[in-house]
């Protein structure tokens, strides 16, 4: 299908990093950005009042880049994203139960597998309903720290652009080019110090759209199964082991936390600023080496996922490790 404006088609990630750099800009110095604020609380890693109202900017700019193209396969997770961030919005403001958020996710994440899975076996319905679910959540806890949920989205969606582009699907690469551009214009305001956050109505439409332009892209023939968990491997891997590890010590894991991977490096010195740095170049390894991987064979891209499993198992340890000594330390003190 060709895009409404032709010329301007060429421009959604353009548009889309404008809209989000000027509302932001709006809503800080109208004060509206305060419609809902982010109080320090156990799992903060700040300590005084922050807005968190920027995934108002980042749905406004991802929209309004997304309205030069259009393309009929882009309105079905437009519509669950902009529901998504809708309610996202009213638990940013009113704090909705952890139920009604849940089966709001549920309920996104069963249209979705539906509408392009529904030829599938059950088994793989279900896998994918689960993952889609998880992915939209774990994003949110991972929106801890300065800077490091818009670049995830600033790197992933990129990566899932260059695939797309080099799969000769020029919509799907501007429709994921044009996220990240929006989580860019974010970064702007977000890097540390960050003056706003995200909230849920920016991490949880984003984690939405993570796995399902995942699961889009390995249906349209783009990437293999494996290329999205890896491209978001950084979030995938530390909220999945933080969350075994609290299931193990039978904790309860809806409560809020600061034992995510990322929240101990910014606990144990390196700040916001190097912590959102070093996870920037894991990123940039992750979608690289996963773009390098789209042309393997079977096996090496077998090799491949297990030796990045490899990195994220040494590089835990090692934070255990430093944690662990610090812990120690602290308790000599007292």
């Amino acid at each position: 299908m060709t895009p409404p404006f032709p010329f301007l088609a060429s421009f959604p990630p353009l548009l889309a990093f404008t809209v989000t750099w000027l509302a932001i800009s709006v809503l800080l110095r109208t004060g509206l950005a305060k419609i809902a604020l982010d109080a320090p609380n156990q799992r903060s890693l700040h300590a005084s009042p922050v807005p968190r109202s920027g995934g108002i900017a980042i749905m406004a700019g991802t929209l309004a880049g997304w309205s030069l193209l259009l393309p009929p396969w882009l309105w079905l997770p437009l519509g669950l994203a902009v529901a998504l961030a809708a309610v996202s919005l009213l638990d940013d403001i009113f704090s909705l139960s952890a139920g009604w958020r849940l089966l709001a996710h549920l309920l996104a994440a069963a249209v979705l597998v539906a509408a392009n899975l529904g030829h599938y076996p059950i088994w793989v319905c279900i896998l994918a309903l689960l993952a889609i679910v998880w992915m939209t959540n774990l994003y949110n806890f991972m929106d801890g720290s300065d800077g490091l949920a818009g670049g995830m989205a600033l790197f992933g969606f990129g990566a899932y652009g260059l695939a797309a582009w080099w799969g000769n699907d020029a919509s799907f690469a501007l429709a994921s080019w044009t996220v990240a551009a929006a989580a860019a214009g974010f970064l702007v305001f977000n890097f540390h110090p960050a003056r706003i956050f995200m909230g849920d109505a920016g991490s949880v439409p984003l984690g939405f759209l993570a796995a399902a332009f995942g699961l889009l892209g390995w249906q349209r023939g783009l990437w293999p199964w494996w290329f999205a968990p890896l491209v978001f491997s950084p979030f995938v891997a530390d909220a999945s082991v933080t969350l075994a590890k609290r299931l193990l010590r039978r904790e309860k894991i809806w409560q809020a936390h600061r034992e995510h991977y990322y929240q101990r490096l910014v606990r144990s010195g390196y700040g916001h600023r190097n912590t959102a740095l070093f996870e920037y170049l894991l990123m940039a390894a992750a979608g690289a080496s996963a773009l390098w991987g789209i042309g393997l064979d079977t096996n090496s891209q077998t090799g491949l996922v297990v030796c990045w499993c490899l990195v994220y198992f040494v590089a835990m340890r090692l934070i255990d490790i430093k944690w662990a000594k610090l812990q120690q330390a602290a308790n000599r003190d007292a």
